[in-house]
């Protein structure tokens, strides 16, 4: 699998994602946000969580518009897989990737919490490596985190199997538990929770592993890479 990790002013997890996909066997560059063009022959692009912009204007909004995000929504139109870990996802949602919005946590206060999640989902590149209905932990950290869409917009991502991940106990109200969803193809994944701080059991725990190796065997297996 080929990966790269896009960085943004302000992002603090990039290193973070791009060491737990080098450990899952991928080949990762970094690109920074000012790049017009991803490296050729990707099978993923990672936006990292953090904090691009200083979160000003709205989580997310800025960097949703720098160069390199056209070309990471070109390559998702292409059949490209795009992963959006807590401040990426802002930012998928931003791009007009992913539907809904983030806003402030229901208790208005940032959470860092280990959260029990439950894998809605087995039937994607991201969530293969799991079993529908199987509990996991990842970390979250995150102030605007609360999922939310208008009923019909929540009403087709569960009747399309969308949601790939709810929690287990709603530590910011996101609306039905959901904590992370698919696109429409299935190849652009946005969540909340941290699976690249729940890769090595040495800093407590691997279930966030099993995505990546997960994702890795998808795509490295060349069933599931862009035409």
């Amino acid at each position: 699998m080929k990966a790269a990790v896009v960085a943004f002013p302000g992002s603090n997890c990039d290193r973070d994602l791009a060491v737990a996909l080098a450990a899952a066997g991928a080949e990762v560059a970094m690109v920074w946000h000012k790049e017009t063009v991803v490296p050729r022959g990707l099978d993923l692009v990672g936006i990292p969580g953090g904090f691009s912009f200083g979160d000003y204007l709205r989580c997310g909004a800025i960097a949703a518009r720098s160069p390199v995000m056209r070309a990471v929504v070109d390559f998702a139109a292409g059949g490209g897989h795009v992963l959006g870990i807590c401040n990426g996802f802002q930012v998928l949602i931003e791009a007009g990737l992913l539907p809904g919005a983030l806003m402030r946590n229901a208790g208005l206060k940032f959470v860092c919490a280990v959260a029990p999640l439950i894998v809605a989902t087995d039937a994607s590149a991201f969530t293969g490596g799991y079993a529908r209905g199987e509990r996991i932990v990842f970390p979250i950290a995150h102030h605007d985190g609360n999922y939310e869409a208008d009923p019909a917009t929540l009403d087709r991502l569960e009747g399309e199997d969308r949601v790939a991940f709810r929690y287990a106990t709603n530590p910011n109200g996101s609306q039905r538990d959901v904590a992370g969803i698919l696109s429409a193809n299935r190849r652009v994944l946005g969540l909340m929770p941290h699976p690249e701080r729940a890769s090595d059991p040495a800093i407590g725990g691997s279930d966030g592993a099993r995505m990546l190796a997960g994702l890795g065997a998808a795509l490295g297996a060349g069933v599931l890479q862009r035409a």
